[in-house]
């Protein structure tokens, strides 16, 4: 664990704008602190989506809460929150909407019937995404967290949101969305 300490560190370091053979002052202290403090809210919310992920990949609460050194009942207590959302009609005409309840096993697919509506994913939650409706029709994919993303843009897609492990990428189909009935 020291290397992922070491990077960790690096980065709040470099979030709060101190050089590594720097005198800290006061404030510089403080800037330490507020990095510190949004480095602990990215963590967790990392450790959230992983353990999402790893539910909706088939892993028990008795797994994830040996992998986290608590019991079954801690892990699910903690993590196990559920999205107060409920599954978006594909024609719905709202300009922003969640989708949802949905999993790493049938989220493509759902993504894919909104993407042809002109729904878009921005945001994804716990068993949710958050959606927004355009004119065109959207294409939706799923990757590995990485840092490049060169060839994919190279390729025309955008990030449509991030929800450790995964990435999700979007891309304009430009054609007019479907609407129901038609």
């Amino acid at each position: 664990m020291t290397d992922l300490a070491d990077v960790i560190g690096r980065a709040v370091l470099a979030d709060a704008g101190i050089g590594p053979d720097q005198a800290l002052t006061d404030d510089e202290h403080l800037a330490l602190v507020a990095a510190g403090a949004r480095a602990e809210h990215e963590v967790r919310a990392i450790l959230q989506s992983a353990v999402t992920a790893a539910r909706a990949g088939g892993a028990s609460w008795a797994r994830i809460g040996s992998e986290l050194g608590m019991t079954r009942q801690a892990a699910q207590q903690r993590f196990g929150g559920r999205a107060g959302s409920s599954r978006v009609a594909v024609g719905d005409l709202a300009a922003e909407r969640w989708l949802g309840p949905v999993t790493a096993f049938d989220e493509m697919a759902e993504l894919e019937l909104a993407g042809r509506a002109g729904w878009r994913t921005v945001e994804a939650g716990t068993l949710a995404h958050r959606m927004v409706r355009t004119d065109t029709q959207w294409e939706h994919r799923r990757i590995l967290w990485r840092a490049s993303l060169a060839a994919e843009q190279a390729d025309g897609w955008e990030v449509g949101c991030r929800a450790f492990p995964w990435i999700y990428l979007v891309r304009d189909r430009g054609v007019p969305a479907v609407t129901p009935g038609a």
